[in-house]
């Protein structure tokens, strides 16, 4: 008896562990896919920002990263900039050349209120990673989330 007790426990922790009862997607499990701002880049090349191995590995998959809502374009924008410290103006440029390596496009899965800038926030979509012109606002990034949404802790 006790050894299948022993064996059914030993399966049900596999089981937990693997996501296998439907708990994959809760925040325990997701630790893995959340970002930090640090680990978005691996350093410079000749090319300029090299994308970090981390980054380059959840491409295309949900992640999480807190950060700060840049100030909005327009109040209807379907979009922002995250960034890794609270700015007063959104910090676009006009060639991912010149990115700085502590922001962040976010294209939003529905609208949602604004918050302001100096707000912490936490937002979850689809990671993008490589060089995209934005063809609505002619906004050049090299990375971003895409069918996002966020909450305001």
């Amino acid at each position: 008896m006790r050894s299948n007790r022993r064996e059914f426990l030993k399966h049900v922790s596999s089981l937990v562990l693997a996501g296998g009862f439907g708990w994959g997607s809760s925040s325990v499990f997701a630790q893995d896919n959340r970002l930090e701002f640090s680990e978005l880049y691996a350093g410079y090349s000749a090319l300029g920002l090299k994308f970090s191995e981390k980054l380059t590995s959840l491409n295309g998959k949900t992640v999480t990263i807190r950060g700060f809502m840049a100030p909005p374009l327009k109040a209807e924008a379907s979009f922002f900039i995250l960034t890794k410290q609270p700015v007063s103006l959104c910090p676009f440029c006009d060639s991912d050349a010149d990115w700085p390596d502590d922001i962040i496009l976010v294209r939003l899965a529905k609208d949602q209120p604004f918050v302001q800038n100096n707000r912490l926030i936490e937002v979850t979509g689809t990671l993008e990673v490589g060089s995209k012109t934005d063809e609505e606002t002619g906004f050049v990034s090299l990375v971003r989330l895409v069918q996002a949404r966020f909450e305001v802790l």
